[in-house]
């Protein structure tokens, strides 16, 4: 579950730092904890908003640690449509979704297991 916003600020979890991510993984989750609606955990930033934040490049670059997050379990996304006032509908910003952390270190644990198993 995501902690609180304290003022200007918002709180990571102290586990994200205990689980093999790169700094570019952390940036972007950091980013999607400050935009998230702390009621439904869910935000809408574009690629571009994401890239341009921090100062990742290209779509393609932010798609690749927006993949990371989803695999490690921290995030996941759903496509949304936007209807347009003539009644056209077009694919809007993915929502992102925070997951629960404890959901995300089980997974991480998982995968160390996985991976022990691999190199005996």
């Amino acid at each position: 579950m995501s902690q609180p916003k304290q003022g200007n600020y918002f709180m990571l979890p102290n586990e994200i730092f205990n689980m093999d991510l790169t700094a570019e993984e952390i940036a972007l989750y950091a980013f999607l904890m400050r935009m998230e609606d702390r009621k439904t955990f869910t935000c809408y930033p574009a690629f571009k908003t994401i890239g341009e934040a921090l100062k990742m490049g290209s779509k393609n670059t932010v798609m690749k640690y927006v993949r990371l997050l989803e695999e490690k379990e921290l995030i996941e996304t759903e496509h949304t449509v936007v209807e347009h006032h003539n009644g056209s509908l077009r694919n809007g910003n993915l929502m992102f979704r925070i997951l629960p952390i404890k959901h995300a270190i089980e997974a991480f644990h998982r995968r160390q297991l996985n991976n022990f198993g691999r190199n005996k």
